[in-house]
């Protein structure tokens, strides 16, 4: 492996700020008008905030463990390679190299260049998304070091514009608190309580998405034992607070019975803070949000191709390290070239959307790999409230794919099939080089 393998260059913060950077992205602004809609109510609002981010502390607590017991690369793909063996953590990588990752960087880049020409009409969003790629794969290529600082910047100027926002939005007093009125009743026409609550949890969750991508890094933290599980903790802790925070504001300048589609309510919002160029002012801010988690992501997976090669189940190349940066060189190309050609194609929202369920399932799956492995030893970080806190997470994550496969079959089918076709892969051409690699170091192939 040349260069002698990943250096631990992150620090605590800056893998607390990956956290924040890979999870808080344009959903902070369009989540709130879909679930005030459905909800009809603040208190029902605030407590569906307050329930995902229960949950998603209980995942990140869940997934400290994990990443304190293998503090490697490659985040779930390690965990569910312990837990049920090559096979199974070969078809979650899979599903990630070959589909979601570049599927989503590409959604991110091109998300990017639609807010950058509504803020300059004169920019191309194509050349804008394949612009964002190549410079942030730039930075990666750089070094890890580089990049922790880089996507710590990039959160904290997210965080300071969110909590910028909500203490302008509440001192200029152009909103009205009669807006949170009445505070636990629904308005009038609200949707019926059961379907409303189930679509406000799967918005809820989409915008809590991403946190556990931060686990990849593990080969990168120092003294990952003790950073990761707090890194996680804290990300997912100051995510919940910005959600709610942010929706409280957005109730305050503009009433539930206002809120007509997602970009209006934000419009609206934008409108009574900045005047008639509101819809502009925050489309300049979403730029650095969309930046911010698409610098996140990409630092984020190519970690994973990495660790795939390294046990035979990507190319080879994936797995080398350049010895003047120490980053997965070929790893982070690869990400980039997969999505730059999705950005040229245009074809990448309905793959992305097919891979929902499944992305889940795995994330599931790799929680719930804590009841087959032993526990840690005495000493060891283990789940606060074992064995009832993983079991809360998994709840909503089995809610969450019940509604995703109920929403949606045709898609949930096809992505389970595309899915359960790497499995023939695995075993005709993976699981031969696999054992191979075992007993070949990677510089000697």
């Amino acid at each position: 492996m040349g260069g002698g393998g990943l250096q631990r260059r992150i620090g605590l913060r800056a893998a607390a700020a990956l956290v924040v950077g890979g999870t808080v992205g344009v959903g902070i602004f369009l989540t709130p008008a879909g679930m005030a809609r459905s909800l009809a109510s603040p208190a029902l609002l605030f407590l569906v905030w307050a329930f995902m981010g229960t949950a998603a502390l209980c995942g990140a607590l869940s997934f400290g463990e994990l990443a304190a017991r293998y503090p490697q690369a490659g985040g779930s793909y390690v965990y569910l390679r312990e837990a049920y063996g090559p096979a199974v953590a070969f078809l979650y990588g899979w599903k990630c190299l070959l589909v979601m990752d570049p599927g989503l960087t590409a959604a991110l880049a091109t998300g990017l260049g639609a807010y950058a020409q509504a803020t300059l009409p004169a920019l191309y969003p194509k050349a804008v998304a394949l612009a964002a790629i190549l410079t942030i794969a730039f930075f990666n290529v750089l070094g890890v070091r580089l990049a922790g600082a880089i996507g710590h910047g990039l959160a904290v100027a997210k965080i300071a514009l969110l909590v910028g926002l909500v203490v302008w939005g509440f001192a200029s007093g152009v909103g009205d608190s009669a807006h949170f009125l009445p505070f636990f009743e629904r308005r009038p026409g609200a949707a019926p309580l059961v379907p409303a609550l189930a679509g406000a949890l799967v918005l809820a969750f989409f915008s809590f998405g991403g946190w556990w991508e931060a686990a990849k890094l593990s080969g990168e933290v120092r003294d990952p034992r003790r950073a990761l599980p707090r890194a996680l903790v804290l990300g997912v802790g100051a995510v919940t607070l910005l959600y709610v925070s942010v929706s409280a504001v957005f109730l305050y300048l503009v009433p539930i019975e206002s809120a007509g589609s997602d970009e209006t309510f934000a419009a609206q919002a934008g409108i009574a803070l900045f005047g008639p160029s509101g819809g502009r002012a925050l489309s300049a801010l979403v730029i650095v949000f969309v930046t911010s988690t698409l610098f996140a992501f990409m630092t984020f997976a190519p970690r994973l191709y990495y660790a795939m090669a390294l046990d035979g189940a990507a190319p080879r190349f994936a797995g080398r390290i350049d010895p003047r940066t120490g980053t997965p060189v070929l790893a982070i190309a690869l990400q980039a070239a997969l999505a730059a050609a999705l950005v040229v194609l245009g074809s990448f929202e309905t793959i992305v959307a097919y891979f929902v369920f499944v992305t889940v399932a795995f994330l599931a799956l790799t929680v719930a790999g804590l009841y087959r492995l032993p526990r840690p030893e005495p000493g060891a970080y283990r789940v606060p409230g074992w064995p009832y806190t993983p079991l809360v997470f998994l709840a909503m994550l089995l809610v969450t794919l019940l509604l995703l496969a109920a929403g949606n079959p045709s898609q949930t089918l096809l992505g389970v099939a595309v899915v359960a076709a790497g499995a023939p892969v695995y075993r005709l051409f993976v699981a031969s080089r696999q054992a191979r690699s075992r007993d070949v170091p990677l510089e000697e192939a």
